[in-house]
Parts: C-alpha cells; structure tokens; sequence
C-alpha cells in the first residue's frame, strides 16, 4: 500500500501503529504494517518526526514531490545508506571498462522500450487505423540501425563514448516521440516533447508521472547499495542523481509512457486548476496509476514478472556486475 498526500493543509502524524492524514475535519488512518511508501506532493503539507521515525524504523521511504512532478527529496532509514564496498566498486566502474558497458546497456533498454512501446500500441490500429498502424511500425524498425550504432561505438572509458551515446539516443527519441504525437487527441494541443516548463496538459502528465517513477528507481538504487549520484550515462554534476537518470532510462516507457498514453486515449480528461497547473485529482490519478502499473507484469528472465521486482533486479544487477560477480549487465526490454 502506498500512502500519497498532495493536498495542502494536510498534517501527517503517527497514532497506535497508524500514520493519520488531517485536513480540516476529516481525518484518514492507514496500518503502518501495511505501508510500503509516502509519497507527499505539493506544498503545504506537514508530517511529525513521530511520522517520520517510524517510518524509518520500518524501512518505509518517504519521497518528496512538487505540484508538477519534480523530485525534490526522499527519506530512508540511515541504515540503508551504510554500504560501502559496492559504492566503492560503482566508483572504480566510471574509469573503465565495466562503465562503458553500463552506459552502453542503459541506452539500448531505452531505444529498445521506446519501439517495443510503438509495436505494442501499433497492435489494435492495423484495421481501425492503417497510417497511424504503418507510421508505428515504421518507426519501430526504424531502431535497429540506431541500436547497431550505439554496439559500435567504442572507447576505453565512458567519457569517451557519452557524447555520442547521448546523440543517438536523442535522435531516436525525435522519431519515436513524432510517433507517439499521431495518438494524442488534437484537443490536447501537443507541441512535441518538453520537459521542465511544459505548459500543456500532456507534457505535464508525463512529467509528473515521472516524477513518480524517479522515487521509486532511487529507492531500488538505495536498496541495492548504489550511491544514486554516481552514474554514468548522465554526466556527473553537484546535486544531480545521475545514476537514477541512467537507470530510469529502461522504465520511462514500459511504466509511464504506456501507462499514461493509454488514459488518454480511451478519453481521460486532464484537469487543470486556473492557473494552468494539473488539479489534485488528477495528480492522484497519475500517482495512483504509475503506482499500479509497477504492480503488473512483464517477461523477465524466463517468467512474467512484477514491474517492481524488475526494477529491483535491475539496480541489484548494476551492484553485482560493478562488484565483479556478474558477467555483464542486460538491460530490461519491455514485451508487446
């Protein structure tokens, strides 16, 4: 169960094993047993250090959100942040050859999830809706040359290679966001992918849905011994958590972009508040969706699997082949 409260003037405090959200007159408990994460959005909102300790005790992340999705913090048991000798190997990793691989696989999970995610939404349009159906598929295929260019490239460190590893994912990432721009009702006034500053309704969806999947990677980072700061397809910078930027890359499709796509074309209707930003249900909609979706399955080592084991196995994954006790690293493809 995951415990969000986005709604200002709320207070979260702690009473007989329960964590009890306030406003105003009403009042909502929830087990602390039965709790797996916090997920507090927007300002206005308060929680007690009583809230806040047990939910450290219990190993429960609390994460931190703005109104339009940005992470802003998260708060884990201090005990989790102890390891030392897979940070240590993560580290090493940048500087060899083990890094470039890493960088290497991350961008391939993306390019491969972005035209899995065409196939699998190109499936139901082949009668109703043949262009649209040839355009998906089209640019589906269209991936392996970019996938056989980023196989090719070669350098001793990441430092090499990032630049143009970045390049051919960002060319890839035009074409398959012009794709998706066939399926997003007019109504909604798309103007391609932006990021930070979006001002239309779809853009912001997205980026907040985002902003919920980010907590969850940097927990499976946390969990595995990973410093979420030390990546390396993203570029080290003060206060930027590269590592969950680069592992973040296999999930933004398979979880958010399908997930979110999908409510919008069978007829959600994104609310706003006056002054253009998402309202509070809909933020609780996104949260709550985004949240479900980690709950479903997708093929993964040889069984379907939950989303969120699969993230876990993930970052466990980087943390063995970093400590030297895995082969290689694969990344995850989503099916269609």
């Amino acid at each position: 169960m995951e415990l969000i409260v986005d709604e200002r003037g709320s207070f979260i405090g702690k009473h007989q094993g329960r964590l009890r959200v306030t406003k105003d007159n009403e009042r909502k408990e929830v087990p602390i047993m039965h709790l797996r994460q916090v997920i507090i959005a927007g300002g206005g909102i308060a929680i007690s250090s009583d809230a806040i300790r047990a939910c450290s005790e219990e190993g429960i992340p609390i994460h931190f959100i703005s109104s339009n999705g940005t992470p802003q913090a998260s708060l884990y048991s201090a005990g989790l942040t102890g390891t030392v000798l897979t940070r240590r190997a993560q580290l090493r990793a940048y500087d060899g050859p083990a890094g470039v691989a890493l960088a290497r696989a991350f961008t391939l999970g993306k390019l491969g999830n972005q035209a899995n995610l065409l196939r699998y939404v190109a499936k139901n349009r082949k009668g109703t809706a043949p262009e649209i159906y040839e355009l998906l598929m089209a640019t589906a295929a269209e991936v392996v040359d970019y996938q056989i260019a980023v196989e090719r490239l070669q350098g001793e460190t990441v430092d090499d290679i990032r630049e143009a590893l970045m390049g051919i994912e960002g060319r890839y990432a035009a074409r398959y966001w012009q794709a998706i721009g066939a399926l997003i009702p007019p109504a909604l006034n798309w103007p391609g992918r932006e990021t930070r500053g979006a001002s239309d309704p779809f853009n912001q969806v997205l980026n907040y849905g985002y902003g919920v999947l980010y907590g969850q990677v940097e927990h499976a980072i946390v969990l595995a011994g990973l410093d979420p700061y030390a990546g390396l397809l993203h570029a080290d910078r003060p206060g930027k958590p590269s590592l969950v930027l680069d592992l973040i890359e296999e999930f933004r499709q398979a979880v958010v972009d399908r997930t979110l796509l999908g409510q919008i074309t069978r007829g959600w209707q994104i609310g706003r508040e006056e002054d253009g930003r998402l309202d509070q249900p809909t933020r609780e909609r996104i949260a709550t969706k985004v949240l479900e979706r980690l709950e479903t399955t997708e093929p993964y080592e040889g069984k379907r699997q939950p989303l969120r084991h699969i993230l876990q196995c993930q970052a466990r994954h980087i943390a063995t082949y970093v400590r030297g006790e895995r082969e290689s690293y694969t990344s995850f493809i989503m099916g269609w």
